[in-house]
């Protein structure tokens, strides 16, 4: 299983960082061990002192899929979820100056939370999906998957050009604007609608 991250995939995100809109999707990589599942807290890492949060939907992959078409994309993921990108700003800071690869900044272990997965059967509209953030009981961040530059079937498209999706791969699919600070002490909930899909506590 790996994960599959997506940059910038909301306007008002990119434009809150001072980044460009893109124009294809900006890619990076998680390895299995940043996963945080199971409400599990989340330990704020010695080798930095500025994590940000970034609340994003998630999708499953569901068959291996290599040069996927677009009209065949909707068969490549079964169920749908909620997790956050942690992300240490300042190290990324350093490296983005330097024009070096993000990967110490978001693949440190346990950097991925992730809810239970829903079928996504289970969804009306897979291209309306109401998702939100609270920091200890205040919304700092509340976005709807209509708003992505690049949806989850163009995500595919064009990710299985380049890397071979497998069954149980994770897609994090961008954050909407309101990224920001976490300290020990935190509490962390994310919902779908109006149904809670994770709790986090920052020890």
């Amino acid at each position: 299983m790996k994960i599959i991250a997506i940059g910038r995939n909301y306007i008002d995100h990119a434009k809150e960082l001072n980044n460009p809109v893109p124009e294809s999707p900006v890619i990076f990589m998680k390895p299995d061990t940043a996963i945080l599942k199971d409400n599990k807290d989340f330990y704020f890492p010695e080798f930095s002192s500025d994590i940000h949060y970034e609340c994003e939907v998630v999708y499953r992959i569901c068959n291996e899929g290599k040069h996927v078409s677009a009209k065949f994309a909707h068969k490549y993921y079964d169920a749908v979820g909620l997790g956050i990108d942690f992300t240490a700003r300042d190290i990324q800071s350093k490296h983005k100056e330097k024009g070096l690869p993000w990967e110490l900044a978001k693949a440190f272990d346990h950097s991925a939370v992730i809810s239970n997965l829903i079928p996504k059967e289970e969804f009306e509209n897979l291209s309306d999906i109401n998702f939100s953030l609270q920091k200890n009981g205040s919304a700092v961040q509340v976005g709807n998957t209509k708003d992505m530059i690049f949806d989850i079937d163009s995500l595919i498209v064009y990710i299985s050009k380049f890397i071979t999706l497998r069954k149980g791969d994770l897609i994090y699919t961008g954050t909407p604007a309101g990224v920001g600070p976490i300290a020990i002490g935190d509490k962390l909930e994310g919902y779908i609608d109006d149904n809670l899909m994770f709790i986090t506590q920052i020890k």
